[in-house]
């Protein structure tokens, strides 16, 4: 098995989903009791022309207008990750996973192979193994596990190499514990299904006739 952990940076325009505008992804895959890295990616992404950059993303994760400008569209980036994705089974990591999953099942068209994949989430692990903590957010779960905060926090490779810490504590207390031996017990606790593509019943009624 393969973890892939994952994080998505994103602008959220009024009345429509978020579009990403960076992805990280750090792969992992357990020898001897740990878990080793085995690669990373890590690319902006041109958002569409209707989307701006805000002042308050460029405070937020210190990404402005000017450094997408030259980046490839959200469609090339994730299909160029979804290629490097050739050594199954994997699973996919972030911290509240569903946002992610959102994101990935947006793009399904560009990345199959991400958007088939089953996701863990290490919101729900830690509720598992540490319940009874006042906030579940990543800065916390950092806190508690004495992580330092990264440089960048709010940029998508630091916030992925900071999930990719909590997700080796979480396995290896909640194993520690008895909470889960197999991928089956970590799906049951803290898995979450992709998410299916947006369908457009329009279009499809009008490709019938």
């Amino acid at each position: 098995m393969t973890f892939v952990v994952i994080d998505f940076e994103g602008l959220t325009p009024a009345g429509r989903p978020a579009e990403p505008i960076e992805v990280a992804a750090l792969t992992l895959r357990p020898l001897d009791g740990r878990l080793v890295e085995i690669g990373r990616f890590e690319e902006l992404m041109r958002p569409p022309a209707d989307v701006p950059v805000t002042a308050r993303d460029v405070q937020l994760k210190g990404i402005t207008q000017r450094m997408l400008t030259s980046a490839a569209p959200a469609a090339e980036v994730m299909a160029q990750l979804d290629a490097r994705l050739t050594a199954h089974p994997y699973r996919l990591v972030a911290h509240h996973a569903s946002t992610e999953a959102g994101i990935i099942a947006r793009q399904a068209e560009h990345c199959p192979v991400l958007a088939a994949t089953p996701l863990l989430d290490t919101l729900r692990l830690a509720k598992a193994v540490v319940p009874g903590l006042g906030s579940y957010g990543l800065d916390s779960l950092l806190g508690y596990y004495g992580i330092p905060k990264p440089a960048g926090r709010h940029r998508a490779m630091p916030d992925v190499a900071v999930t990719a810490q909590v997700l080796a504590r979480l396995l290896d207390e909640g194993c520690a514990g008895g909470q889960w031996r197999t991928l089956l017990e970590l799906d049951a606790a803290a898995g979450l299904q992709p998410k299916r593509p947006p369908t457009a019943p329009e279009a499809e009624q009008s490709a019938l006739f």
